[in-house]
């Protein structure tokens, strides 16, 4: 019998990922725990900007939704992202393959302060403060709030009927928000005990954070905050 994953991530991130776990043999559910709202009316200026930085792929998403420059350089925080700004059609695009300070750390090595304004393109609630790091080096950060994430009202009934089946053999788990959100989901619908058998995959030891207040079979993180590496750890699983 295969080996059943849930993926939590939003609808927009869900089928290549569940492209990739079938490849490794995995039967997967999808329960989205935050839904992308684009705010589509926004207009952008881009007056004086050097560069995007894109901290997420449904920020490239909102982004083209509202403007069709693709002249800018781009920098990234992580692969995903590079890879939908790639497919959106900016020519200039580089990934820091990790967190927000990987992304700070690209922008100081690669960047000139001097040079113009640096857009941040975000959610209404960010993870880390990357404006506060880049200004302490002298950077001109303006943050554009293009979507938001609602977290769902309840999980749905085929991932509850497995949790309690004990048919879910892993959750994969990317974001704070996600995992909180995730764990309240779980105690609101009183299965915080069928959760002994689950063993989570998480991006980062913050995600892990997050959910550690439940007693699961086992928590691992990706020793790089990145898919790849985080798939390459949940490919191990699968064949032991």
């Amino acid at each position: 019998m295969s080996r059943k994953v849930l993926i939590t991530r939003p609808v927009e991130d869900a089928s290549p990922l569940k492209a990739r776990l079938a490849v490794m043999g995995l039967e997967t559910l999808e329960n989205p725990i935050l839904k992308i709202v684009y705010n589509d009316e926004k207009s952008i200026s881009l007056d004086g900007v050097q560069a995007i930085l894109f901290t997420s792929a449904n920020g490239v998403r909102s982004f083209t939704r509202c403007d069709d420059n693709r002249s800018l350089p781009v920098l990234t925080v992580g692969n995903a992202s590079a890879r939908a700004a790639e497919e959106a059609g900016f020519q200039q695009v580089e990934s820091a393959d990790g967190n927000v300070d990987a992304l700070a750390a690209l922008i100081n090595k690669r960047l000139d302060p001097k040079k113009g304004t640096l857009l941040h393109v975000a959610a209404s609630r960010v993870a880390g403060d990357l404006a506060e790091s880049l200004e302490k080096g002298g950077f001109d950060v303006r943050r554009e709030v293009l979507y938001s994430a609602q977290v769902a009202e309840q999980l749905n009934d085929k991932t509850q009927q497995a949790l309690k089946d004990g048919q879910l053999d892993t959750v994969l788990l990317y974001s704070p928000r996600t995992a909180i959100a995730f764990v309240s989901l779980i105690r609101a619908a009183g299965l915080e005990e069928c959760c002994r058998t689950v063993t989570v995959f998480c991006l980062s030891s913050a995600v892990a954070n997050a959910i550690s207040m439940i007693a699961w079979r086992s928590i691992e993180v990706a020793v790089k905050p990145n898919q790849d590496d985080l798939l390459d750890m949940v490919s191990a699983w699968s064949q032991a």
